[in-house]
């Protein structure tokens, strides 16, 4: 049996469908790098889990949003490489959330943003070689309303770019 050693990340995202697509951005940093991912992210210091989806949201995608429902929690395993890691253990929190203002921007590239900008995708746009678990697992929850219980692993994840 190999090692492993596990960083786990923990975040909120938001599943926003209009017109029979989902919301989605680019990623340009981390395990899902060069693939679809669903707006959110981590938590910064003293904020709560629906201000962190507030905030991503917005930052990430220019569009406002209320929250209208904590759909669930999900995990995932898969392989990366990185800081002395050899996999993640990723930790979602799904919202359901709608608009409230704004327009989809380009956002701001500070230290941290790992987002090119939010686009708008179908089912059939998406596969395992485009986009990250989160997004696999919203369009199935989508269908389905149901996460399951058991963590989804990847042992055979790539990591693109």
């Amino acid at each position: 049996m190999s090692y492993k050693r596990y960083h786990r990340a923990f975040g909120v995202y938001g599943i926003y469908v209009e017109d029979g697509k989902l919301l989605v951005i680019n990623k340009n940093a981390g395990p899902y790098r060069n693939r679809f991912d669903l707006p959110g992210g981590g938590l910064e210091e003293g904020e709560t889990l629906s201000e962190a989806m507030k905030r991503e949201f917005l930052e990430e995608t220019g569009f406002q949003i209320e929250i209208e429902e904590n759909i669930g929690i999900k995990d995932f395993k898969l392989p990366w490489l990185w800081n002395g890691y050899t996999d993640v253990h990723h930790i979602a929190v799904y919202y359901s959330v709608r608009k409230i203002g704004g327009a989809i921007k380009l956002p701001e590239q500070i230290e941290g943003q790992d987002s090119l900008g939010a686009v708008w995708v179908s089912e059939s746009d998406i596969s395992k070689d485009n986009a990250s678990p989160l997004l696999l697992k919203a369009f199935d929850w989508l269908k389905t309303k149901d996460f399951g219980i058991d963590a989804d692993i990847y042992n055979e994840w790539k990591v693109l770019g």
